[in-house]
């Protein structure tokens, strides 16, 4: 009997862990992603979020206003509306590229530093965050993917995990809204 519960404690902990993805294994797909391009200007997202059992939670529209600056910082002014379940109104993101293909990031419920890593075309966002849910706010790990499909489109998936376990998901769509793009 204290065999068989230990190995269902493990099927369960390794199977709650989630999903690790590869970052190199998308170095050499096109087209690249460049935050820095992507984000200057006006962008739209739709996104969903389940919890471990794939239950819809939340589902939400966002409008990102994006700017660089003159010393290359990436601002990121996101404000969020709910069609289902509640979550944060707004957020600011400052960013700065630290060095090829590296950024780090901070935002006011972003606890320390985010760090980002672009492949190809996909980008790693990782985060801890203070959730607020229900009556009660956890400290949480986002691991962000976002992957562009061109240009003007891109899609993020979000493993949202407390102690290894990946407690829920969020999927988001990002378009693009004006089609002036600035170099860095």
């Amino acid at each position: 009997m204290k065999n068989t519960l230990f190995a269902v404690a493990i099927s369960i902990a390794v199977s709650g862990c989630g999903v690790t993805i590869q970052g190199e294994a998308y170095k050499d797909i096109t087209p690249s992603f460049d935050p820095y391009d992507f984000f200057n200007g006006n962008v739209k997202a739709w996104g969903i979020v389940q919890n471990r059992s794939g239950e819809l939670v939340q589902r939400f529209k966002v409008n990102i206003d994006g700017s660089v600056d003159a010393n290359n910082v990436l601002t990121l002014d996101e404000t969020f509306s709910y069609g289902l379940g509640e979550g944060v109104t707004s957020r600011v993101w400052t960013i700065n590229e630290t060095g090829i293909n590296q950024y780090r990031g901070t935002a006011p419920d972003i606890l320390n530093e985010a760090t980002g890593t672009v492949y190809g075309n996909a980008m790693q966002w990782r985060y801890d965050m203070e959730l607020p849910v229900d009556d009660t706010t956890y400290n949480v790990h986002f691991d962000d993917w976002m992957w562009a499909f061109d240009e003007n489109t891109i899609v993020n998936r979000s493993y949202i995990r407390k102690f290894g376990i990946t407690m829920a998901e969020v999927t988001i769509f990002m378009q693009k809204q004006n089609q002036s793009y600035s170099p860095k």
